[in-house]
């Protein structure tokens, strides 16, 4: 190798670890040379079909998906000792979602740059091209449908005439791989490439908080995917804190007014910690099963488990502590006996509290209040037309609003109002007017 063609090999490998990231650009030990990643700009709602041949990838034959980024076209090249004074890289160009045949144009377009080229250094050349030109030197348009023949991706060169037929084989570039294996794992890759691109992509871009009105990058902040909303995470910790501590578990949403857009449980998770995220899960489940017309809870205040009631009777039996009750009145179930009147069950808890050992007594107290609450709640309140939970109300106009589900709805008729203008049923409604 000439002095002149060592130094200039030497300084293109200096230039591209200096044009590129090591993301992009990984330079080789052993030899000159390297791995060079090639991720192309797509135009803007950019839609992929994957269509597979194969009944092992029926899963995926009609798989369609939006995508701002494709996994990246790899050139692999070796600089040998009469490059680039009179020898041409040797290289490899791969790709996931591009055919062999369409690697081959690419391949031999390289060749005609480094014939036109020839005597100087060409791999920025070859790169540009590739990230800026691909897709319209091989026509590619949105939507875009990739085929996977039946019998996978493999390397063309084990099998081509298998592959690609006796007649067309010998066409393709030795040089042009395409290394996915079949139908389904090439749609994971596009969906997990794609995804974490957006994370990277978002990550570095500033974002303006509209709680704090402090611009901060987007690995600082979170975004609710449904309405595109970002805040920083400082501010959204606090904010689903305090919620989760007040137990509106129901209230994790873009905290954007009138926006309901909800949190997902893995951002709640790394916002408010392992702990707080424990209690959040727990609160989460039990409004849920609240809300469920046909779940029940143990009246064993040391037990509490929920229990699915009988379509069309009155005993539940825990699962739990195996204690069979009443759903009615909660009591020890009674059979055809009718329910017990508070008043009653006071009496009865009045009794036993005269012989009952202090925890006991304690415990039996609770029981009576608790009841002493259902029945308060019965008569001052009225349920959410949306979940069901009970609602007072104590002043002000009949438009209500849920703390758990955020619905609005006529306390007069229990009609759930609009979000837009809520006012608008009291403004239409005859029987309602006088909200």
């Amino acid at each position: 190798m000439s002095t002149e063609d060592q130094e200039a090999q030497e300084d293109e490998l200096l230039a591209l670890a200096s044009i590129y990231s090591e993301d992009e650009f990984n330079r080789a030990d052993s030899a000159p040379g390297g791995e060079i990643l090639v991720c192309l700009d797509l135009p803007s709602h950019f839609k992929v079909l994957v269509k597979s041949n194969g009944a092992a990838d029926s899963i995926t034959d009609n798989f369609e998906n939006t995508v701002s980024f494709l996994p990246p076209i790899v050139l692999n090249f070796e600089l040998p000792p009469g490059y680039p004074s009179t020898t041409p890289p040797n290289f490899t160009l791969s790709c996931k979602w591009l055919s062999p045949k369409q690697l081959t144009r690419l391949c031999q377009h390289l060749d005609d740059l480094w014939e036109e080229n020839r005597g100087s250094v060409v791999l920025f050349p070859w790169i540009q091209f590739l990230k800026e030109e691909t897709l319209d030197y091989l026509n590619i348009t949105s939507p875009y449908e990739i085929e996977v023949p039946s019998n996978g991706l493999q390397s063309w060169t084990q099998s081509p005439e298998k592959t690609f037929g006796a007649g067309e084989w010998p066409s393709l570039d030795k040089r042009a791989i395409q290394d996915v294996q079949s139908a389904s794992a090439l749609v994971r890759c596009i969906l997990d490439f794609n995804e974490a691109q957006q994370k990277k992509t978002f990550d570095s871009k500033p974002f303006l908080c509209n709680i704090c009105f402090m611009e901060k990058l987007g690995s600082d902040c979170t975004h609710f995917k449904d309405c595109q909303h970002v805040y920083c995470n400082t501010c959204l910790t606090d904010y689903f804190k305090v919620q989760i501590k007040d137990g509106q578990v129901h209230a994790l949403n873009c905290p954007e007014p009138k926006c309901t857009s909800i949190a997902t449980p893995a951002q709640v998770k790394d916002l408010v910690g392992e702990q707080l995220f424990s209690r959040y899960d727990r609160l989460l489940l039990q409004s849920s099963l609240d809300l469920m017309a046909d779940v029940v809870y143990c009246p064993r205040l040391s037990c509490q488990t929920p229990v699915m009631k009988e379509t069309d009777g009155a005993m539940g039996i825990c699962s739990a502590c195996h204690y069979a009750f009443c759903v009615h009145c909660n009591m020890t179930f009674h059979g055809l006996a009718p329910c017990k009147t508070p008043a009653e069950e006071d009496v009865e808890l009045e009794e036993e509290n005269e012989s009952a050992e202090e925890e006991q007594r304690r415990t039996l107290e609770n029981a009576s209040n608790k009841m002493k609450n259902r029945e308060w709640i019965k008569e001052n309140s009225k349920p959410c037309p949306g979940c069901n939970s009970p609602i007072e109300k104590v002043g002000g106009c009949n438009k209500m609003s849920c703390t758990k589900c955020k619905k609005y709805f006529c306390w007069i008729c229990s009609e759930i109002l609009s979000y837009k203008d809520p006012y608008e049923h009291f403004r239409d409604s005859a029987a309602c007017a006088d909200a």
